[in-house]
């Protein structure tokens, strides 16, 4: 049977998805079915979430690889934790050595921009502190896909599509590996075309056997320096085998009798709670629907320049988390907001192409979990025979000495992906997120919002048409968003542009626990291919 895999002519609805046992949501229904296998041989939410995104990284390698960054917030027995996997700048990488190379703004593509990639070691930190099956078992899934292939989904060979046009318009020899691996047969694979990649097995395989260590310091490692050494990248192996994962103290805001939890800077989750908290000082929303978008859009832009002006790693910021999360801050912030659209300008507060999955099991365990390769299949860069695709995040570090967000060596970027989650009284309610590069932080408050100010269910609060701002006074639009409303926004002073399709409005997942009943209510994202598993 002959028919176009992304032509949909009638709108089609998802409902709200309950279980009581277990659940895994996420943008690939052969990755949710990973985790929900590992659920079902007595795996926990955290086994469930390491599967997951072993598997994403075979079935949607368009948004996340082995040489993904990843962040985590865990929910375990009573208490939240929180895990940054986002790798540093290699040693060698200086403002200095990049101009060197002729670059006068970090480059999107190549080895320059590859920091330490975080993904593996953050799988077997998780499963080493959390864990309750083996480790190896956790990651069996991942590699059957790998070895016996898959079909493409939609979505995923749409990204596919992008980034081969992206990337053939380089002719250097580093870039071939990706189209050996990526593309064998002349082109991206089609929609249900199988795909396959013994490479990427073997070092799933080796990853599975050693707790990742062969990724920072055995054969993958040598691999990674040695291809690095031949075409003039920045990454060693001492790089790779100084890196560990750090356990952080998710930070968090108060929000319609909620607390909204993120990961501490270097990750931008504070933009959504600035946003939140602004909010929350401009107290409850009315029923004027332009009013209440007017709103939510320029608290997000406010923390957005905020965000994008202190962000970066921690050791190098100059406000801290608590200044730019107090009070009485967010409450000036919050006062400029008018009844006409503002040009942004950054505060004060010193006074004196990404995956992302969510998972829980029956004793009450949620994992929020995000991993990405930034920019689409990342760097470009594969190392030959591994199938290990490199991210690009050194893209976000600026060659400004001046600029908080400078290159330095050792130094994380300002990262853009985000795990979030949910708690109310002490009690978890549960993980949510939003992936998408700069969307992030905004569909976070888009979500929130519209579960705790709007009482949408997680399938509706994902299905609602979303906005994004991007600079100024512009704001873009999917193209279901109301008309009426995009006008009367304009009429408000934001500059509307309805864009002609969704795939840079995020795709999010969001998992919720009834506090009396136990029983879990999942959304899943409509953008794109995924599931959400009951059990």
């Amino acid at each position: 049977m002959q028919f176009d895999a992304h032509y949909y002519p009638s709108p089609s609805r998802r409902m709200a998805t309950f279980g009581r046992r277990g659940m895994v949501a996420t943008s690939q229904s052969l990755g949710a079915e990973a985790g929900m296998q590992i659920l079902r041989q007595g795996g926990n939410a955290v086994d469930a979430a390491i599967a997951t995104a072993a598997a994403l990284t075979v079935v949607e390698p368009t948004s996340n690889g082995l040489g993904s960054d990843a962040f985590a917030i865990v929910w375990m027995n009573g208490e939240l934790h929180g895990l940054n996997a986002s790798g540093p700048a290699p040693q060698s990488a200086t403002i200095e050595a990049v101009k060197g190379l002729g670059h006068d703004t970090m480059p999107e593509h190549g080895l320059i921009p590859v920091t330490v990639p975080g993904a593996p070691a953050a799988w077997a930190t998780l499963s080493e502190r959390f864990g309750r099956l083996p480790f190896a078992d956790l990651l069996a899934p991942a590699i059957t896909l790998a070895e016996e292939g898959f079909p493409i989904s939609p979505l995923v060979n749409q990204l596919w599509e992008d980034a081969y046009k992206a990337f053939s318009r380089y002719d250097a020899a580093a870039f071939q590996p990706w189209f050996d691996t990526f593309a064998p047969k002349g082109h991206a694979p089609r929609p249900g075309e199988m795909w396959s990649s013994a490479g990427h097995a073997h070092s799933l395989r080796m990853i599975a056997e050693t707790h990742a260590r062969a990724f920072y310091e055995g054969e993958l490692a040598d691999r990674i320096d040695a291809f690095s050494r031949e075409h003039g990248g920045l990454l060693r192996k001492e790089d790779l085998s100084a890196f560990a994962p750090e356990w952080v103290t998710p930070i968090s805001t108060r929000y319609r009798d909620h607390e909204i939890w993120e990961i501490p800077p270097n990750g931008c989750g504070m933009i959504a709670l600035q946003a939140l908290g602004m909010l929350e000082h401009l107290g409850e929303e009315g029923r004027d629907p332009v009013e209440t978008l007017h709103r939510r859009i320029e608290a997000t832009k406010l923390a957005y320049v905020d965000g994008l002006h202190h962000i970066t790693d921690p050791e190098a910021m100059k406000p801290s988390v608590t200044q730019m999360l107090d009070a009485d801050y967010l409450k000036r912030r919050a006062a400029t907001i008018g009844e006409k659209a503002m040009d942004p300008v950054h505060g004060n507060p010193i006074t004196g192409g990404t995956v992302y999955l969510a998972t829980a099991d029956e004793e009450g365990n949620m994992v929020s979990f995000i991993q990405s390769n930034f920019k689409g299949f990342g760097s470009g860069i594969v190392i030959p025979g591994t199938g290990i695709s490199l991210q690009n995040r050194g893209w976000s570090f600026k060659l400004d000495e001046g600029h908080t967000n400078a290159l330095a060596p050792g130094k994380r970027t300002y990262h853009t992906i985000i795990p979030g989650f949910i708690t109310r009284n002490g009690q978890a309610v549960g993980p949510f997120g939003v992936m998408g590069g700069f969307m992030q932080p905004q569909g976070h408050v888009q979500v929130i919002t519209g579960m705790l100010d709007d009482a949408l269910n997680p399938q509706a609060a994902l299905d609602m048409p979303r906005w994004q701002w991007t600079e100024g006074r512009t704001v873009e639009v999917e193209p279901n968003f109301p008309d009426h409303l995009a006008q009367a926004l304009a009429r408000r002073g934001h500059h509307i542009v309805k864009k002609a399709d969704s795939v840079s409005f995020g795709r999010g997942q969001i998992i919720l626990r009834d506090a009396e009943t136990g029983v879990l209510c999942g959304g899943t994202e409509p953008r794109t291919d995924a599931a959400v598993l009951p059990w």
